[in-house]
């Protein structure tokens, strides 16, 4: 599986986008069809909490999932979306296998 990482109004740590690599590819073990992974980072009003959005798209067999998240840092915005994503792939597993 091939991720992207896009950064929107700063510019990413190794570290960071090694964690975002680390998790994202996690979930191939849910879903054996995902083909792309696109993650996309911004910081939404840098002086307020709560302001650390992150999305991942993932372009799959068939379809694709989605999911975001806003919280004080990265790392927490990831997680929460992997989290989501592995229910949508779970779920989309169970409907094609029933078909």
């Amino acid at each position: 599986m091939e991720t992207r990482i896009q950064t929107i109004h700063f510019d990413a740590s190794e570290q960071l986008k090694n964690f975002i690599q680390k998790k994202v590819s996690k979930l191939e073990q849910y879903f054996d069809g995902i083909l792309l992974s696109d993650v996309i980072l911004k910081v939404v009003k840098p002086e307020t909490a709560n302001n650390k959005h992150a999305s991942i798209r993932l372009k799959i067999k068939n379809g694709e999932c989605f999911a975001e998240k806003i919280a004080d840092s990265f790392e927490e915005s990831i997680d929460v979306c992997v989290e989501a994503l592995e229910k949508q792939l779970l779920r989309f597993k169970e409907k094609s296998r029933s078909k």
